[in-house]
């Protein structure tokens, strides 16, 4: 699919960036080397410490239209989303964060899924590939979104689609609003909850994102704001909604947000509160498995945390002996 077929809306693409001048040009080539070509980019610069429009501007961007704005201070990222939000005109946005990269043919294959699902499907999510800092593949997911999947995503069946990994059409925003400024982590969860209040889902059953995970300071490690900030907030705002669903469906929502505060205190050293978080997330809900694994390392502390780490590391080849 091009400009010139029957459904060549425009796409408005936003990138939030804050100081990883390393990591953002392969973000911003990724999508001036996409398939499909009507696209407008605004790279959101929320006061990194230098101003990344001179990264840009050495970049070949030929044919792609692009702007960069800069926060006059931080401000967070999603306020920086919102800032490009305001800014563009397409009929669907797409979002990539600032370490994450496109395969080339991801905005075509999102509007074949648009086109395909009508305009009762208001968000398409796409499939990523999760790599080291070598680039090497560690992991991947395929989405399993179709249709409603509100009640999916309240009990922790469908795993939230991460900002790189999905476009919206542009109505929607007025029904079900923008990404929620005050949470400085799991944006996208608590997001994906409200839109899909408002719209049905679709997906591209293929890895077209390629996510980065290395030690360069990824929000998703960050335990404490997560247990202070993010979670009580997300709870506040959505848990009536899993009761209305049925007590079964809120024990898995607050079950659900123990076990990932309780993994995240794993990952982060944080080994009482990790099991305090995962007894809490058995106790609410004993079917989920994976909270018995994380439990038995947080038990173990760091010696059989480390372990583990080093032996799956081992086991994929990456670690030489």
């Amino acid at each position: 699919m091009d400009a010139t077929s029957e459904y060549a809306p425009e796409v408005s693409v936003v990138i939030p960036t804050y100081g990883r001048p390393d990591y953002l040009p392969d973000a911003v080539e990724s999508v001036a080397g996409q398939t499909y070509s009507n696209v407008e980019l605004v790279v959101v610069d929320d006061h990194s410490p230098e101003p990344v429009e001179p990264v840009l501007e050495d970049l070949s961007l030929d044919g792609l239209s692009w702007r960069c704005l800069r926060h006059e201070e931080n401000r967070g990222a999603n306020a920086a989303r919102r800032t490009g939000i305001d800014a563009t005109d397409g009929d669907i946005v797409a979002f990539l964060d600032d370490d994450d990269y496109w395969a080339p043919t991801l905005l075509e294959r999102y509007l074949q899924a648009f086109d395909a699902g009508g305009p009762d499907v208001g968000v398409v999510a796409a499939g990523v590939q999760i790599v080291d800092a070598e680039g090497e593949q560690i992991g991947s997911v395929v989405p399993e979104y179709a249709g409603d999947v509100t009640e999916r995503l309240l009990r922790g069946d469908l795993q939230a689609a991460t900002f790189s990994r999905f476009a919206v059409r542009r109505d929607v925003f007025d029904d079900a609003g923008y990404p929620d400024e005050r949470l400085p982590s799991l944006q996208d969860r608590e997001w994906h909850i409200r839109l899909s209040q408002h719209t049905r889902y679709a997906s591209v059953p293929e890895a077209l994102v390629v996510r980065r995970v290395t030690d360069h300071g990824q929000i998703t490690d960050n335990f404490e704001k997560k247990r202070d900030e993010s979670v009580p907030l997300i709870v506040e705002k959505h848990e009536s909604l899993a009761a209305s669903y049925g007590d079964d469906c809120r024990r898995e929502f607050l079950s659900n947000f123990d076990r990932t505060l309780g993994f995240s205190a794993l990952r982060n050293g944080y080994y009482r509160d990790s099991v305090r978080h995962l007894l809490r997330s058995i106790r609410r809900d004993p079917t989920q498995v994976s909270a018995y694994g994380y439990l038995a390392l947080a038990l173990g502390g760091p010696f059989t945390y480390g372990s583990a780490r080093r032996a799956k590391q081992w086991l994929s080849g990456r670690v030489s002996v």
